[in-house]
């Protein structure tokens, strides 16, 4: 079988080397990895009938008439961070200066059929918990926007919200609770539920999703680890890539527990003081915290308020990894339009 063919152009060559370095650590041999640094060498290439899988081009050797060329993926590296849709349906354009991570992720989840590689690689499912160390952040929007993205990119995901008090109903076309009283009864013993006895509720929109309990845990007299072990179960059941795990803004032992068993944590801040310090104060008392396990995000950013992850005044614990700006009437978009924004995007390939 013919191996994908990936060209890369670009005439700045230190930048393309950290592009081309991640495409031979991930993939050596799998694909047909092809550099152009020459501008004149490009334009002659592609003055002939060319096929490709994927091209990489940078914003000033890209023209509209390499459209008219049989290639399935066109990525253009631009130097100004562009929130509006391109006119141009079928190129992506990707902000030249994000991390090389994001950027190939995001390159990977966007042409993922195209790289004929899925049948090679066998990936283990993966239990992502999204937590928060104050509220308010927009943690279930970015849960739920991130699994609507995974959903959207041909990835099998479960959403279960983690809360001793469930709301996040509100976002789904069903808001019904759970009604079916075997099920409670099996979670109230933990030691013999199994997945195949509550399997049934789980519903399907853009994505799956555990529904919502009745009522809160503590009134039904279910243990937090509830939610530890559903996701295990989802885990070994392998119905998923992506088991995503939406948690209370608190930090106790089971949260610890859950963030130990989980594959990656994103935590989830914003720019205000109060959420800084907040997350300041959870770094301190996680292990691992440097282990690329833990990934930060700083959600609802607005470039034009102050931003006390930046402040002279606040000795920062954590990296942020990714900026998602506020959501325009974020409560009014349903869970489909929140795997659309571009900031959801680029967090979600950050797990991929």
């Amino acid at each position: 079988m013919d191996k994908p063919r990936v060209v890369i152009a670009d005439t700045d060559e230190n930048y393309i080397q950290s592009i081309e370095l991640k495409f031979i650590e991930d993939f050596f041999d799998k694909v047909q990895l092809e550099i152009i640094t020459d501008q004149e060498y490009f334009e002659r290439l592609f003055m002939t009938p060319q096929s490709a899988d994927i091209l990489i081009v940078s914003e000033d050797l890209y023209d509209m008439s390499l459209q008219k060329h049989n290639i399935k993926n066109i990525f253009v590296m631009t130097e100004q961070h562009e929130e509006d849709q391109t006119e141009e349906l079928n190129i992506t354009k990707i902000f030249k200066y994000s991390s090389i991570k994001g950027i190939f992720n995001e390159i990977l989840g966007q042409s993922a059929k195209d790289l004929k590689l899925a049948e090679e690689a066998i990936t283990e499912p993966q239990i992502v918990v999204v937590t928060s160390a104050a509220g308010g952040v927009g943690k279930t929007t970015v849960a739920m926007g991130m699994c609507a993205c995974l959903s959207q990119n041909y990835k099998k995901v479960l959403y279960i919200n983690a809360s001793n008090l469930q709301f996040f109903q509100y976002m789904m076309k069903d808001s019904t609770p759970i009604s079916d009283m075997e099920v409670y009864v099996q979670l109230n013993t933990l030691e013999q539920c199994n997945y195949e006895s509550i399997k049934h509720v789980i519903r399907k929109e853009v994505f799956s999703y555990l529904p919502p309990f009745k009522a809160a845990l503590m009134s039904l007299g279910i243990e937090y680890d509830v939610y530890e072990k559903i996701a295990v179960m989802a885990r070994d059941s392998r119905e998923y890539d992506f088991i995503v795990v939406d948690t209370d803004s608190c930090f106790n032992l089971e949260l610890s527990r859950l963030f130990d068993t989980a594959d990656k944590v994103i935590v989830v801040t914003d720019q205000t003081k109060k959420s800084v310090y907040a997350t300041n104060a959870l770094v301190s008392s996680i292990n691992g915290i440097n282990s690329g396990k833990y990934i930060f995000l700083c959600n609802q950013f607005e470039k034009e308020k102050d931003n006390a992850l930046i402040s002279p005044e606040i000795l920062l614990k954590f990296n942020v990894s990714e900026y998602v700006d506020a959501i325009p009437q974020c409560e009014k978009k349903d869970t489909g339009e929140l795997g659309e924004d571009s900031g959801i995007k680029k967090a979600a390939f950050l797990i991929i």
